[in-house]
């Protein structure tokens, strides 16, 4: 924490003094000149004999201090010097263990500063400072950090610590005439730009430029108290935003006169009377009838003034279209803010983009707010700008993912991305890559976004053909395997369903990666999250009809057994993906068929799920155990169950899906050829002639 009070500061400046007294005393302990020696001996005493006159026991000290001119004369020549220089290195060496400590924190401070990661750039440089206290570059860094989240009392803080560390620090001065400028401390501002010239002489170019900022800013305040004034006068809102749209219209203003200008027209509007009236007075033409204005929301690279007016005008914008309609078509209907929308989303300018991204939510958030930006924007451009907002660590991606999300339901979106922009498949599949470093959080929205997408078989080819989307889904699963994030683990479940909506497709890399992706899927049926072992098991059941190899890799894993535990426990979803795996595992391979016999004896999972209500269920549980009946005994357990009862009753049942009347006579007619004892209890049910009349479901398929 920084020292702030007078108390503190003069505790500060004694520790210096006696840290200066010690020096000294030490340097003529250790001199070769014994009249130094016995002059620094006599001081050291005395001080010791000062120190024992507070309020602690007197006789206790003053008993040490009697002998200690002796002591130290005695042990001068050895150990108390060996003392000193032991202390000395053990110091020497915590300082340097420390300063390396500092200067790690230093970079990883500089990094998330870079990143626009502000918060997290101060607290590096926090813990810096905690391990060396007088690290200059510490103090300034971390002062240009609090510029940036307009900390400016905080920042001044700062740039008064490193001037105690060193004097000359022209950054300091710099960092701290900024702040200044900000709070409005005009004269102390210029008093900072001032020290820099006094340091340095070379640096008069940079003095004259932030003096020149700092006129521009005193002009600027002193239009805004004039305008304000007028306000406290009594001017109405009304009259005040009548008289400034012809201010910040008209051309030949600087940029600081028309961002002041521009702030106060957005604090004046409030309601939907303010909204109006900037309306019909004409507002919305600031970007066509002032060059500036125009120069600066249309600029390639931009300085700190055409950034600050962006910001500006991007909180206007905001001020005068939230929960107005009629604004918002207004401000879409202007070509130049329309075609600017994606420029500014792409500026690489943080604080620009933010206000972009909180003006584009107002009309995501309302059907006829979307309406309006699906008719006006290329929305395939849209789509990857947005979604390269998963890279940020920041609120920003979570809110350019909130306006994916809302943009999704339009069918014109949905039209425009039936094939996927060149650049968002390659951006996407890189996204998948960087699972760790990305904002997992924004991932998976935008995994689940691409999932919707996949609806449209256009976009499900494109996506189901790129090896490098399928390698980027298995390394986003391989990451998931080990403990993970409950965020991280968002991202595994949308990667999945992803998957499950591109196996719809059959494509040649679909049947290259087959075992792969079923291997994956078995490693995540012992994962905690019940969500993604269903997924997974959703994923088997589609991939495995791709290979013959991936079900003889799935049955050696022991994937029947595993499907067995997951349909005793229950769950409708799991039952049905859970189902349709036996049945791929049981229809060509005798081991999986064998391994079922073992797992649910007497196959009573089967008969269970031959009882339930989804027709899906039933249908494969028949089919499923019309292909084990082949083994030896498989029929004959049945014997004391009332299978024949409820394969009848589905053979001749009117259920909508026409594969469970199949499935159930072809099992009953397999069951009967196996065992023949069966056949007394069906003709008992008069089921001869119900299977006869079943057959034409078997001859049909």
């Amino acid at each position: 924490a920084m020292l702030q009070d007078e108390d503190t500061e003069a505790d500060f400046q004694r520790f210096l003094r006696r840290v200066d007294d010690v020096t000294r005393l030490l340097q003529g302990l250790s001199s070769t000149d014994s009249a130094a020696q016995e002059k620094a001996v006599a001081e050291a005493e005395e001080k010791l004999q000062d120190e024992g006159r507070g309020t602690v026991n007197r006789t206790v000290i003053n008993t040490q201090v009697r002998g200690l001119s002796s002591a130290i004369r005695a042990d001068f020549g050895g150990g108390f010097l060996a003392v000193l220089e032991k202390d000395a290195k053990e110091r020497a060496e915590r300082r340097r263990r420390n300063e390396q400590m500092a200067n790690a924190l230093k970079e990883q401070g500089n990094d998330a500063f870079r990143r626009g990661d502000y918060s997290l750039a101060i607290q590096r440089y926090s813990e810096g400072l905690q391990q060396l206290r007088d690290k200059q570059e510490l103090f300034t860094n971390r002062a240009q950090a609090y510029l940036k989240i307009q900390e400016y009392e905080k920042a001044i803080g700062d740039c008064e610590w490193a001037l105690k560390c060193n004097r000359k620090c022209i950054k300091a001065h710099f960092l701290m005439g900024k702040a200044h400028l900000a709070l409005g401390h005009f004269t102390e501002s210029r008093q900072c730009y001032e020290k820099i010239l006094q340091i340095d002489p070379q640096k008069e170019n940079l003095v004259q430029d932030c003096v020149s900022e700092l006129r521009l800013e005193e002009k600027r305040v002193k239009d805004e108290e004039e305008a304000a004034k007028a306000v406290e006068a009594g001017a109405a809102a009304a009259l005040a935003i009548q008289e400034l749209l012809p201010r910040i219209a008209a051309p030949g203003h600087d940029l600081l006169h028309c961002t002041g200008g521009i702030r106060m027209l957005a604090g004046l509007v409030k309601d939907c009377t303010e909204q109006t009236l900037f309306r019909t007075n004409n507002g919305f033409s600031i970007l066509r009838d002032n060059e500036a204005v125009a120069r600066a929301v249309c600029a390639e690279r931009r300085s700190p003034a055409e950034v600050e007016l962006c910001v500006s005008l991007l909180l206007l914008w905001q001020a005068v279209c939230a929960g107005n309609e009629e604004n918002r078509r207004l401000l879409l209907s202007e070509l130049a803010v329309s075609a600017q929308l994606p420029e500014l989303l792409s500026s690489g300018i943080p604080e620009i983009q933010k206000e972009t991204l909180a003006l584009i939510s107002l009309y995501s958030e309302n059907e006829s707010g979307r309406k309006l930006l699906v008719r006006h924007q290329d929305l395939g451009r849209w789509l990857q700008i947005l979604m390269a907002f998963v890279k940020c660590t920041d609120a920003r991606a979570g809110s350019a993912m909130n306006i994916l999300s809302d943009l999704i339901a339009e069918e014109r979106f949905k039209a425009q991305c039936r094939v996927l922009p060149p650049g968002v498949l390659p951006l996407f599949t890189q996204l998948l890559a960087s699972g760790r470093q990305v904002n997992q959080a924004a991932l998976a929205c935008a995994i689940g976004i691409v999932g919707s997408l996949c609806a449209e078989p256009g976009t499900r080819e494109q996506l189901a053909g790129s090896r490098e989307c399928w390698q980027g889904c298995l390394e986003l699963l391989d990451e998931g395997l080990d403990g993970s994030t409950p965020r991280y683990q968002e991202c595994v479940f949308a990667a999945l369903g992803l998957m499950m909506n591109l196996l719809l497709e059959s494509n040649g890399i679909i049947q290259d990666l087959a075992v792969a992706i079923s291997g994956r899927c078995l490693a995540l049926l012992s994962h905690q999250d019940g969500r993604i072992v269903t997924r997974a098991i959703g994923v088997l059941s589609r991939v495995l009809p791709a290979s013959p190899s991936a079900v003889e890799a799935a049955v050696k894993g022991g994937v029947v057994r595993k499907m067995v535990k997951f349909l005793k426990a229950g769950g409708q979803l799991t039952a049905r993906y859970g189902i349709n795996t036996l049945c791929i595992c049981t229809r060509s391979c005798r081991q999986a068929q064998e391994d079922l016999l073992k797992a649910d004896k007497r196959f009573a999972v089967l008969l269970e799920l031959l009882e339930c209500q989804d027709e899906l269920t039933v249908g494969n549980a028949a089919l499923c155990l019309s292909q084990c009946l082949g083994l030896p005994g498989a029929a004959t357990s049945l014997l004391p169950s009332d299978v024949v009862q409820v394969l009848l009753r589905h053979a001749g049942g009117d259920a909508a899906r026409t594969a469970v009347q199949r499935n159930a006579a072809i099992a009953l007619g397999r069951l009967c050829v196996a065992e023949p004892r069966h056949i007394h209890q069906l003709r008992k049910l008069n089921g001869l002639a119900i299977l006869s009349s079943s057959m034409k479901y078997v001859q049909s398929s």
